[in-house]
């Protein structure tokens, strides 16, 4: 919410910096808040910080335009190199940046003492990541392999074009505006290069079958310039204009208000699902599989982990107490094992542990004492009963809008010396694909 609120900020200031009264600060920051940007700010994800990055470098671009002061540069440096440790996604702005300065007058920004100096600092923020990055074998190599054969092969040109007129519904008519004034608009001229950054930024993401989302950074900017040049054009129509200063920001409400019970999940799943029967022609319920679900994604990623901890929670109480402390916890993926970690907090559990994303990295080292239990939470169907003693599936999410639903808690009690070096194995395997560039 706190980055939100900063976009909305800038969004507003970069409108006054392009002529906008205070009228027109209104109407660009209303088409923020009404867009699909209250609805990404609620989530706890690293997406609000990147849209409040490319925001106000662009502001920042903008500044420096009309005013030359290095200290614009340098906070773009900045933001950018924040913005790479918070996603990667950020080279892709980067380069689209780069290409829209080249194609414009700008371009001389590029050989400028100050440019130099502010792509220093953003290399300079990035360079602990990068280092980790070299002496890890670049994991990020192997990430956007994954990344690619689960989710990107399932995003198509057309879903994502679709998509970017549905985020941004409510505004369309002011994106575009400002899109076309930034490119065609005489008064506007020196800031092309902010229009060409949306075109390349877009058409790059298209090409690289990037999620739909990633190019909600790039739109903010769009809003201020619509709303200044509306307001610039209706100063040539008193008459229109007494009447439209009241009447367009009601639109995007107007527009905005359908969509509501939807975006911003105001109502139970049962009736969420009912309400988005009328949506499912948008591919609103369009998971990462490239499937049609019952509810959103990110809906349903919000559902069954609470479950999921206290039947975890449960059958880690039904061990005895002289060896409950010789327990490990594996986990299928990250969003499982933080789950666990988080609702069980305050619970005296052993951390849950994964093979998946960074939890590969913090896996524990084989202990002296063999562990007496292992706790798996798991949706694979493979039965391990042959390597304990005992072996007995403890639970399973039941909630049948939760994306985890089906995912199941065993328990295993003293597993044998094959399960235990099967899973040193498969964690030293994990680890040689993930830095296989070492």
């Amino acid at each position: 919410m706190l980055w939100g609120a900063g976009t909305v900020y800038v969004v507003g200031r970069a409108a006054q910096r392009l002529g906008g009264s205070r009228w027109a600060q209104v109407l660009a920051c209303l088409s923020y808040i009404v867009c699909a940007y209250s609805r990404l700010n609620f989530l706890f994800q690293p997406n609000s910080f990147e849209v409040f990055a490319f925001t106000l470098s662009c502001y920042w671009l903008i500044a420096y335009i009309q005013q030359p002061k290095p200290r614009y540069l340098y906070g773009i440096g900045v933001v950018l190199g924040l913005s790479l440790l918070n996603k990667y996604t950020t080279f892709f702005f980067i380069g689209a940046l780069i290409t829209a300065l080249l194609l414009t007058e700008q371009r001389r920004i590029l050989i400028t003492k100050a440019g130099w100096i502010a792509a220093g600092i953003a290399l300079a923020l990035f360079l602990p990541n990068l280092i980790w990055q070299l002496r890890h074998g670049i994991p990020f190599f192997h990430h956007m392999a994954l990344l690619h054969e689960s989710q990107l092969v399932n995003v198509s040109a057309a879903d994502f074009w679709q998509d970017q007129l549905l985020m941004c519904f409510p505004a369309l008519w002011v994106w575009v505006t400002g899109l076309l004034a930034l490119l065609f608009y005489q008064p506007f001229r020196p800031y092309r290069s902010v229009g060409l950054l949306f075109v390349g930024g877009l058409l790059l993401l298209t090409v690289l079958h990037g999620k739909s989302y990633y190019a909600l950074g790039y739109y903010p900017i769009l809003f201020a310039a619509g709303a200044s040049w509306l307001e610039h054009r209706l100063v040539s129509f008193p008459r229109l204009s007494k009447l439209a200063r009241p009447i367009l920001p009601a639109l995007l409400l107007v527009l905005a208000v359908p969509l509501f019970p939807y975006a911003y999940a105001l109502y139970p799943p049962a009736q969420m699902q009912k309400i988005g029967e009328a949506y499912r022609s948008t591919g609103a319920n369009r998971w990462e599989d490239g499937k049609i679900h019952l509810l959103p994604q990110d809906f349903a990623d919000m559902l069954g982990w609470q479950e999921l901890a206290d039947k975890a929670w449960q059958a880690y109480q039904s061990l005895p107490d002289s060896s409950r402390s010789r327990t490990l916890v594996l986990c299928d993926n990250y969003g499982q094992a933080g789950a666990l970690n988080y609702y069980n907090r305050g619970r005296d559990m052993p951390a849950a542990h994964s093979f998946n994303g960074s939890y590969l990295y913090w896996f524990p080292t084989r202990p002296a004492q063999p562990y007496r239990h292992i706790l798996l939470v798991t949706d694979d169907s493979e039965d391990f009963g042959g390597h304990f003693s005992s072996y007995q599936r403890r639970g399973k999410i039941e909630n049948s809008y939760a994306r985890e639903q089906g995912t199941t808690i065993a328990l295993g009690t003293n597993p044998d010396t094959a399960i235990l070096n099967r899973i040193y194995q498969e964690h030293r395997l994990k680890l040689a694909e993930w830095e296989q560039h070492k």
